[in-house]
C-alpha cells in the first residue's frame, strides 16, 4: 500500500522530513493513488519503508488530519478522509503549441513518412529478405575488431574519408561523375540533404522550380523554407526548360520520379546553360540511378557540368537498407566548407561505425555485387507486375519504365482515384495517389505501385485485390 509513497517521496528535496512527508501524501491523494475510505500504512510501517522516525510520520498524519484529509480511528487505523474531484482534461484547443510560421508550414505538409513493413503497394520500399546479412554481420564485427575505439568518437561533418573516396570511385565509373573525396558529403538521408539545401540557399519568397509531377519531399523541404515552388511541365525528354530564373531547380534527369523518363542530353546541356546565365544551382536527385534494367542509364548530369552549378544527391536507403540511415551529397568545390559548417549544427555528423562498414562494403566489390543481383531480382518482378496488370487494362494504363522499384499507372478517365484508394486502404491494399504530386493543382489520376519488395505470390495478390476493387466499383 505504500508503493505510491515510495516512490513520490524524496529525501533531498527541499523543506523539512514531515513537510516533504505531508506534501507526498497530498500528492498521492490528489493524484488518486490514494483514495476515499483507503487505509494508509501504520506509523510503524511507514517509518520503516521510508527511513524515517516514527515521530516525523506521526506528526505528519496528525496535520494532515487537522487538514482534513486523513481520519484516524482508534483501533482500526488511519483511512482517507477527503474525496478529490475527478481530474478532467483540458479541451485540446487550450493546450495547442504554438509555433513558427515555418513551424506551422511543416506541420502542414503532412511529413514524409515511407511504410516500415512493405506490403502491396507500397511504393519505395527494396526487397530486404535478398540482403546479404551474413556478409554484413562479417563486415561490421571485421571493422569493429580493426578500428575499435577510433569509430566510438565524434566525427567529421562531412563524412568519414574512406567512404567519401569509395563512393567518388563508385560515382566515376557507374555514373560517369567528374568528383574528388573531399567533394562528397555524408547524410543521413536524401531528405536531410534538401533541408539542408534549402536551409543554406532560401529565404522566404525565393523562387524553386520544380517537376509537376514531382517527389513530394522535396517539394515540402522547400516549402518549409517559405519558398515559393513552381512546377516545371514535362514530355517525353524530361523537364522543358523555361523563361525567367529561379533560385533552385530540382531534377530527377536519370530517372524521374514518378514516371520513370530520362532527361535528354540536349535537354540536360540546355538546362546547365540556364543555370549558369541566371546563377542559379541545379539538385540533381539520382534517384533509382542504379535500377535500371532495359537499357544502361544515362550518366549523371554532374558530369557534363563546367559551370558548377550542379549539386548531385544520392542515399543507400534503396541500394542496400533504409534503417542504415547513409546518404551522399557531391557539391561543387567552393560549397564543401560553407555546407560542411551547417551540417554541424544540424546534427553534428553521421555514425562512424556505419560508415566504415559501408565503406568495406564498396571496396572489397560486394556492393556491385549486390546491385547485379538485385536488378535481375527487381526485372523479374517488374514484368510479373505488368503482366498482372494486363487484364485490367479496361482501367487503368502503365507508363512504361526502364527502371526503378514501382511503377507508375494513369487510371481511366472518370474513376475516382481517391475514393478507390481509401476503399483498397480498407481492404489492406496500399495504392498510393499520382494526383497530389503535381505542384500547383491535383495532376493525372493514378497509382504508383511499388513492386521492388515483394514476392510473386503477393504481386500476384495484390493485383487480384486490384480487380476486385474495380469489378465492385
Amino acid at each position: 500500500m505504500s508503493t505510491p509513497l515510495l516512490t513520490l517521496f524524496s529525501h533531498h528535496a527541499q523543506g523539512g522530513l514531515r513537510e516533504r512527508l505531508c506534501a507526498t501524501l497530498r500528492q498521492a491523494i490528489a493524484g488518486g493513488h490514494l483514495t476515499f475510505g483507503q487505509k494508509v500504512p501504520s506509523t510503524r510501517q511507514l517509518a520503516g519503508d521510508l527511513g524515517l522516525s516514527r515521530v516525523t510520520v506521526e506528526a505528519a498524519y496528525a496535520q494532515l488530519e487537522s487538514e482534513g484529509y486523513l481520519q484516524r480511528e482508534t483501533g482500526r487505523g488511519t483511512f482517507v478522509a477527503i474525496v478529490m474531484p475527478a481530474q478532467t482534461a483540458r479541451a485540446a484547443t487550450v493546450d495547442r503549441p504554438r509555433f513558427s510560421a515555418r513551424g506551422d508550414t511543416v506541420i502542414a505538409t503532412g511529413g514524409c513518412q515511407d511504410p516500415p513493413f512493405p506490403h502491396a503497394f507500397a511504393a519505395g520500399s527494396p526487397e530486404l529478405r535478398a540482403f546479404p546479412h551474413q556478409l554484413w554481420r562479417r563486415l561490421y564485427a571485421s571493422v569493429q575488431r580493426s578500428y575499435g575505439s577510433q569509430l566510438m568518437g565524434y566525427g567529421d561533418p562531412l563524412g568519414y574519408l574512406p567512404l567519401r573516396g569509395a563512393i567518388a570511385d563508385y560515382l566515376a565509373l557507374s555514373r560517369g561523375m567528374r568528383c574528388r573525396p573531399e567533394q562528397v558529403i555524408i547524410l543521413t538521408s536524401s531528405q536531410q540533404a534538401l533541408q539542408l539545401l534549402a536551409m543554406m540557399f532560401l529565404d522566404p519568397g525565393d523562387e524553386v522550380w520544380l517537376e509537376t509531377p514531382g517527389y513530394p519531399g522535396a517539394r515540402n523541404a522547400f516549402l518549409a523554407a517559405g519558398a515559393r515552388c513552381r512546377g516545371v511541365p514535362l514530355d517525353d525528354e524530361g523537364a522543358i526548360v523555361q523563361r525567367g530564373a529561379a533560385r533552385l531547380l530540382y531534377l530527377t534527369p536519370s530517372h524521374h520520379y514518378p514516371t520513370g523518363v530520362a532527361m535528354s542530353l540536349a535537354r540536360r546541356l540546355a538546362w546547365l546553360a540556364w543555370a549558369q546565365r541566371h546563377g542559379s544551382w541545379i539538385i540533381e536527385d539520382d534517384y533509382d540511378s542504379e535500377f535500371h534494367y532495359d537499357e544502361r542509364p544515362t550518366p549523371a548530369m554532374q558530369g557534363l557540368d563546367r559551370y558548377g552549378r550542379v549539386i548531385t544527391l544520392g542515399t543507400f536507403s534503396k541500394s542496400l537498407f533504409p534503417s542504415l540511415r547513409l546518404a551522399w551529397m557531391v557539391v561543387p568545390p567552393a560549397l564543401i566548407a560553407p555546407l560542411g559548417q551547417a551540417r554541424s549544427l544540424m546534427d553534428g555528423h553521421s555514425a562512424l561505425l556505419p560508415q566504415a562498414v559501408t565503406a568495406a562494403f564498396l571496396q572489397q566489390g560486394h556492393f556491385a555485387s549486390h546491385l547485379r543481383l538485385m536488378r535481375q531480382l527487381y526485372r523479374s518482378r517488374r514484368d510479373l507486375l505488368l503482366a498482372q496488370l494486363h487484364p485490367l487494362s479496361p482501367w487503368l494504363t502503365p507508363i512504361a519504365t526502364p527502371g526503378g522499384l514501382q511503377l507508375t499507372v494513369t487510371l481511366r478517365e472518370g474513376e475516382n482515384e481517391a475514393a478507390l484508394s481509401a476503399q483498397a486502404e480498407r481492404d489492406g491494399l496500399a495504392l498510393p495517389r499520382l494526383s497530389p504530386l503535381a505542384t500547383e493543382a491535383p495532376g493525372q489520376a493514378g497509382w504508383i505501385l511499388g513492386f521492388a519488395a515483394l514476392s510473386p505470390g503477393e504481386i500476384a495478390t495484390g493485383c487480384a485485390k486490384m480487380a476486385s476493387l474495380f469489378r465492385d466499383n
